[in-house]
């Protein structure tokens, strides 16, 4: 079982940055690839980043590739999603997400087994 904790979500203003952070419970963390999922108004939730285990690889959506960087802390039980050049269509609830069995590539929501309860994201034009 894996509990997981998002945080660092907030308004902020396009062209800004945040970080969301997300720790998770239990001495199993870097048992689990890692990903961040996000939902905006009216739409499907959606993959935005994925990293494995080590963290040594990653991927990104088309839609926040060289702007987003995911990365984690084993020793601290966290992942991060560094997010730069924000735009209005990221509006959003961000999630993360935890995948027993997965890797990088795992971008549907049924590859991940737990999940959080989701951090806001709204940026103003």
């Amino acid at each position: 079982q894996v509990q997981l904790v998002e945080s660092g979500g907030g308004l902020v203003q396009a062209g800004g940055s945040l970080r969301l952070s997300c720790a998770a419970s239990g001495r199993t963390f870097s048992s689990y690839s890692m990903g961040w999922f996000r939902q905006g108004p009216g739409k499907e939730r959606e993959f935005v980043a994925a990293i494995n285990r080590r963290g040594g690889s990653t991927n990104y959506a088309d839609s926040v590739k060289g702007r987003f960087n995911i990365s984690r802390d084993n020793a601290k039980n966290t992942v991060y999603l560094q997010m730069n050049s924000l735009k209005p269509e990221d509006t959003a609830v961000y999630y993360c997400a935890a995948s027993r069995y997965g890797g990088v590539s795992s971008i549907t929501q049924n590859d991940y087994n737990y999940w959080g309860q989701g951090t806001q994201v709204t940026v103003s034009s």
